[in-house]
């Protein structure tokens, strides 16, 4: 069985007790990891506070430097990493439309490289006789990252290259489902920074509180449930840590009457079912014009019944397991409910039988808002189908929904599209796909779903602090 440790001031650091990952296509662990403490967190903190000066000082040259030989070295080891990956995640090595591990460790690659390429100089804000006004961006200090289980490497990188961009150190827990591709890739990493610059600890929510109460950690950046993502809050409050906060998602997609039917359907089961829909952005909630109902039910049953479920490991597989069997657990009870309450299965709807936490893609129809599996996030494949006859009606009872991260509207008239997305209640809307985010463009929730952006230039931002320096010329 693996062994890892983790990783603190450049040297991996092992713990008297240690937890097992499971690979989730075989219910069984394949790797023993490191149990972290909260005094481990302590030593954490301590090495990136020492290592923080020298870092913050250091050029914007030398840092992206260092970042770019972070992202080659990521390419040297992809096949080990997306191996990693599948193993503790689930995800197939490439998956539906090519939605994998591969995409997984090469969008992280391509990440890192366009990190490097924001930059946030000083500006000038008056410069005459008076006097001279300049706004500079700082680094915050230490930062500390908290990844869920979904996208275990892709979300770390988001979080810790636009931390390490500008400045910060920085100490990221994963989850205690998926730690260990973030262990090997903080492994890498420290064989190009500075000790001290990128520590790895893991742990349970004991290691978690002691993060986000830490007096001497200046930001958390933190991608997961809401749920815990308040608990976090509170927990920072101790010391006005700043906050990103990227929480749970109920994206609606909205199905205008004049689509091409046979044109979109496959994007619109992608958008619903990559990664199993265990994506915080997948579409959650599809609500179709009564007079293509049947239409879009029809080809996305087509779809379901063809797509290849299994080992993510072997050849051809399109979609893996559930990550963990609580969240097998809980897509079960949904789905369950959504039946007991009137739903339709049209496809899927059973557990496979032999190990691993498999729930093939499951399609519910003739169900309605008021009912769990519409109402609730479910993270996992079973899609609910609701039938609508007004559009203004669906856009409201689609912002009835606490959640807000995204939403999606699908037509052909671009120009009318565009209006009924600018009145959806979410911090971001796709036109024709769903969830598709790129590096350059913000990305963040509104309502329940979160606090602050990610990516591009107001994303990185947010690891800044802003000082004004005015010199008197009078």
């Amino acid at each position: 069985m693996q062994q890892f440790t983790m990783l603190i001031d450049g040297q991996k650091v092992s713990s008297e007790k240690t937890f097992k990952v499971i690979n989730p296509a075989l219910g069984k662990p394949f790797a023993e990891c490191a149990l972290g403490s909260p005094a481990d967190v302590d030593l954490a903190v301590k090495a990136a506070r020492k290592a923080f000066p020298q870092w913050s000082q250091s050029s914007e040259e030398s840092r992206i430097e260092k970042m770019l030989a972070i992202a080659a070295l990521l390419e040297q080891n992809m096949p080990e990493m997306m191996q990693l990956i599948t193993q503790e995640n689930g995800k197939p090595l490439n998956g539906f439309n090519g939605i994998g591990s591969g995409m997984e460790v090469g969008g992280s690659i391509a990440w890192t490289q366009a990190t490097t390429s924001f930059s946030l100089p000083s500006k000038i804000i008056q410069d005459n006789d008076e006097a001279k006004i300049e706004v500079h961006r700082k680094p915050l200090g230490v930062v500390a990252s908290i990844t869920p289980w979904n996208w275990p490497l892709l979300i770390a990188i988001w979080h810790i290259m636009p931390a390490l961009r500008t400045g910060n150190t920085v100490i990221v827990k994963p989850s205690p489902y998926t730690p260990l591709a973030t262990i090997r890739f903080v492994e890498l990493a420290n064989t190009i920074l500075p000790p001290g610059v990128l520590n790895v600890i893991t742990g349970n929510a004991d290691v978690g509180n002691a993060i986000s109460s830490h007096p001497d950690i200046n930001k958390i950046v933190f991608t997961g449930s809401t749920a815990t993502g308040k608990q976090i809050m509170s927990l920072a409050s101790t010391n006005l840590k700043r906050l990103t906060l990227e929480l749970g998602g109920n994206d609606a997609g909205i199905v205008l009457p004049d689509v091409d039917v046979e044109k979109i359907a496959n994007e619109l089961f992608l958008s619903c079912f990559h990664n199993n829909g265990q994506t915080c952005a997948c579409l959650k909630r599809l609500y179709v014009h009564e007079s293509i109902y049947a239409d879009v039910c029809a080809a996305l049953v087509k779809i379901a019944k063809e797509v290849v479920v299994g080992n993510g490991l072997d050849e051809g597989v399109e979609i893996g397991p559930l990550q963990n069997k609580a969240q097998l657990d809980k897509v079960i009870e949904l789905t369950n409910d959504a039946l007991a309450n009137g739903g339709t299965l049209l496809v899927g709807g059973q557990v496979r039988e032999g190990d691993g936490y498999f729930f093939p893609p499951t399609i519910i129809a003739d169900i309605s808002d008021g009912t769990r599996l519409v109402d609730e996030e479910q993270f996992g494949p079973v899609l609910p189908v609701i039938k609508y006859s007004n559009v203004d009606d669906v856009i409201a009872i689609a912002n009835k929904n606490e959640c807000g991260l995204g939403g999606s509207i699908w037509s052909s008239d671009i120009a009318l599209a565009t209006t009924l997305a600018s009145k959806l209640e979410t911090g971001s809307v796709w036109i024709n796909e769903h969830g598709a985010v790129q590096p350059d463009a913000p990305f963040g929730g509104v309502k329940q779903s979160g606090i602050g952006v990610e990516f591009g230039l107001l994303g990185l931002e947010e690891y800044t602090s802003v000082q004004t320096i005015k010199t008197s010329r009078r």
